[in-house]
């Protein structure tokens, strides 16, 4: 029967007398007689077929294999330029965050307009985490989602818009164009990494610059608005840091999404008081500002910088955001016609280079 049962076998069978065929795939025991030899099967087209080697075909021996590595490669490469791409929209987004803060409180109060335009960012997110059909984070999320929604929800926007009121574009673009250092700093306490001297060393040049900057611009001692830019700077730096300690486990957008859906209560009650106690004077300048405040600044701006920066890796995105102070001065005078002094581009592109330096310290 074992014999019979080897016709079902998907081995090719040589085209003959069946009775050999039988014969040539019942092996005798090892311990019986040699049996006498079997006709020898027919050669030519007849024939039995070749023994297939087991690695024959494989997918890196197949004619295939070069045109597979090829697409794989081009796909990597059309990755790579679209996440450069979508960090680059990132960055122009946050650039004219300022400029349209500005426009803003042309017709909002500034507690009216970082309320409302919280939530109206809300309220994007949420149709976004609706329709991607998001799963609640998990509890111990929650405490580090609380940090980010204080420091880039709250914090942030709250004290950059205060220090606005008071000050120009131009000089809290060169102050907060301290950020990136400050978060580095922070990152580094918070996570137990200990950079190296040549990082602290730049950290500390560039903060003397823009300390040095402020000093002159507001005739050697700090104002009002100034206090509000280092305070923005210290609590924007808390949340990027522990959005990005969230952004191994969540997606990126995911985490200022929930952060905004967390703050939605506060900011509803806030826009509610802000607008009665505020006066409200509506003009173009004004919506346009705060629609893209919320839309553009608030969430599409990160949505698009997360991507991107999942893409092509924080360090290379962080090298593109290098822009954003010179970009933000650019936009203040096309659309603020504000009139730069020589101190403000020269400080500007001194904090850039402290970056550079940093970024290198931590690569390295």
């Amino acid at each position: 029967m074992r014999a019979q049962n080897s016709a079902t076998r998907s081995t090719p069978i040589a085209v003959g007398d069946p009775a050999t065929a039988v014969r040539s795939r019942a092996a005798p025991p090892a311990s019986s007689p040699a049996s006498p030899a079997s006709p020898a099967p027919p050669t030519g087209p007849a024939g039995p077929a070749p023994a297939r080697h087991p690695r024959e075909a494989t997918p890196a021996d197949s004619p295939a294999a070069p045109a597979a590595r090829a697409r794989r490669a081009a796909l990597r490469t059309r990755g790579a330029r679209g996440g450069t791409m979508l960090a680059c929209l990132g960055v122009v987004a946050f650039s004219l965050t300022f400029p349209a803060t500005a426009w803003g409180l042309e017709s909002f109060g500034p507690w009216s307009f970082v309320a409302v335009r919280s939530v109206l960012a809300a309220a994007i997110a949420g149709g976004f985490l609706l329709a991607a059909r998001a799963p609640l984070p998990a509890r111990r999320h929650w405490p580090g989602l609380a940090v980010v929604a204080g420091g880039v929800v709250v914090g942030y926007p709250l004290l950059t818009t205060l220090a606005l009121t008071t000050a120009t574009t131009s000089h809290a673009a060169v102050v907060v164009g301290l950020l990136p250092l400050t978060t580095a700093a922070l990152s580094a306490l918070r996570t137990g990494v200990r950079p190296s001297r040549r990082f602290w060393a730049a950290a500390v040049a560039g903060a003397a610059v823009v300390l040095g900057f402020t000093l002159a611009q507001s005739g050697g001692s700090l104002s009002a608005g100034d206090g509000y830019l280092f305070a923005a700077l210290l609590a924007c730096a808390a949340g990027y840091t522990e959005g990005g300690r969230l952004a191994r486990d969540l997606p990126g957008w995911q985490v200022i999404g929930w952060a905004l859906v967390a703050c939605l209560p506060l900011n509803l009650a806030g826009a509610a008081v802000g607008l009665a106690y505020e006066p409200v004077h509506l003009g173009v300048h004004g919506v346009a500002g705060l629609l893209w405040a919320a839309a553009g600044s608030t969430f599409l701006g990160l949505y698009v910088w997360y991507r991107g920066m999942a893409e092509i890796g924080a360090p290379r995105a962080s090298q593109l955001q290098l822009a954003q102070p010179l970009l933000t001065l650019l936009w203040s005078v096309a659309l603020l016609g504000e009139q730069l002094s020589p101190a403000a581009p020269a400080a500007a592109c001194a904090v850039l280079v402290c970056i550079a330096v940093t970024q290198r310290a931590q690569s390295g």
